[in-house]
């Protein structure tokens, strides 16, 4: 029999985003109710990533919503609009929700363990400073390594605030009784920076099984006319190839390379390279930047579409031959892209734009369900471009391989994850509502 939990997990991204970390957090902590926990969320009220509140979250300091059983507990924070997102801004952005979320979480009920999620990487400050007061066990759950990606993409440089950050993240790593990380990467990265083997926690994102059987229900009995219906809305040809990116136009993606690729297509003398359309669809800081940019190269086979919804997005993913994956170069070895998990489940080659040494090479060498050109590289990816829309060959032949996701299903990683937090508690003599 386990003992039932208090369970509270700390992030800023909670439903209803439908990109980025949210749905990870949202899914977390419904698979823990359902598991028998008594769970709730503190969070902040959604803006990801459009970085932008709904008008019916504006005014409001704090609200409890209920959303699929779970008492979600959000709170104000400072967001600064998409195309100003400076390193200044951030900073004051996750600063503001670490002090009033810790504000709120002292009047909430206590929990034996909590989550927390980062980014933003001071909430292990702040949840420290909050269980000195209530008690619980922290389990501090890495999605992004903040400073280094940082430092990577040049967002900062090397001097008194970088220390301050390595120093903050070296504390947040100290008072957690586990560092939880989503690749195997970022487990050698917590290695390296002195997390003993014995707080170190796998705990990839996971890709819903239910969500993977509609995908491949949908493409088996009406994909093609979905895909066809998808390719005329969008003004691509029926033969033409289709490589479509779906997800967070940031800084991080380097989308700029996607630009680049089609210019070099566009000029190109072969007719199948020249026809070739790239799909861009989703929010984000850049996505002004991304808009000038397309505009100013004015070119015709090149898509920039809002952030989708879900049956529009599984239309496009019906329709497309490769989906797309960019990373800014520098960047690889801090984050894994969660789309790929998407892009897989539906059956989708990948195509990854990223650093030899990142996760995402690594996935797809192991894999073996797509191929990898080098950050960065416009020439690099329209040359790959070119060559699929010439031979499309290898596209089925990644097609086939792309069952190498079902290693991240939902069953098999969070109910480790469970496990994890059930033994974290028990072992710390918590628990106390009856067993279940």
């Amino acid at each position: 029999m386990r003992t039932r939990l208090h369970l509270t997990v700390w992030g800023i991204n909670y439903a209803p985003e439908a990109t980025g970390i949210a749905p990870y957090n949202a899914g977390l902590c419904e698979f823990l109710a359902a598991r028998g926990h008594d769970v709730q969320m503190l969070t902040t009220f959604a803006y990801y990533p459009q970085w932008r509140k709904a008008a019916a979250d504006q005014g409001w300091f704090w609200r409890t919503d209920l959303m699929n059983a779970i008492p979600v507990h959000r709170c104000w924070h400072y967001v600064p609009a998409a195309g100003r997102v400076t390193t200044a801004r951030r900073v004051w952005h996750e600063l503001t929700f670490g002090i009033t979320s810790a504000l709120r979480a002292l009047a909430l009920p206590r929990a034996d363990v909590w989550v927390v999620v980062s980014p933003p990487l001071a909430l292990g400050f702040f949840a420290w400073l909050v269980t000195a007061v209530r008690g619980g066990k922290i389990v501090f759950h890495v999605q992004d390594l903040q400073p280094d990606a940082a430092v990577g993409l040049g967002m900062v440089q090397r001097g008194a605030f970088t220390r301050a950050l390595y120093a903050l993240e070296k504390f947040a790593y100290a008072k957690a009784a586990r560092v939880a990380g989503i690749s195997d990467g970022m487990l050698r990265a917590f290695a390296a920076k002195g997390v003993p083997a014995g707080k170190r926690v796998y705990f990839p994102n996971w890709i819903a099984t239910e969500a993977r059987a509609t995908a491949r229900a949908v493409a088996k009995n009406n994909g093609p006319s979905v895909a066809m219906d998808a390719r005329v809305r969008h003004g691509v040809a029926a033969g033409a190839l289709l490589a479509f990116y779906s997800g967070n136009l940031g800084r991080k993606q380097g989308l700029e390379v996607l630009v680049g690729a089609a210019a070099r297509l566009a000029a190109d003398d072969n007719a199948a390279a020249r026809e070739t359309v790239i799909v861009i669809a989703g929010d984000g800081a850049a996505r002004a930047e991304l808009a000038q940019k397309i505009a100013a190269a004015d070119l015709d086979n090149i898509r920039l579409l809002p952030l989708l919804d879900d049956a529009d997005y599984r239309a496009l993913l019906a329709a497309a031959d490769v989906c797309l994956i960019t990373q800014a170069a520098g960047t690889g070895q801090f984050f894994f892209p969660s789309k790929l998990l998407a892009a897989l489940s539906a059956g989708r080659p990948v195509l990854a734009v990223a650093d030899s040494d990142s996760e995402l090479a690594h996935a797809v060498a192991n894999g073996g369900f797509g191929a990898v050109t080098p950050a960065g590289d416009a020439p690099a990816l329209a040359a790959r471009l070119r060559a699929l829309a010439a031979d499309p060959t290898p596209l089925r032949e990644w097609a086939e391989r792309t069952s190498w996701v079902e290693r991240f299903a939902a069953p098999r990683v969070l109910g480790a994850f469970a496990t994890e937090l059930e033994n974290l508690a028990g072992a710390a003599g918590r628990g106390h509502n009856g067993d279940i």
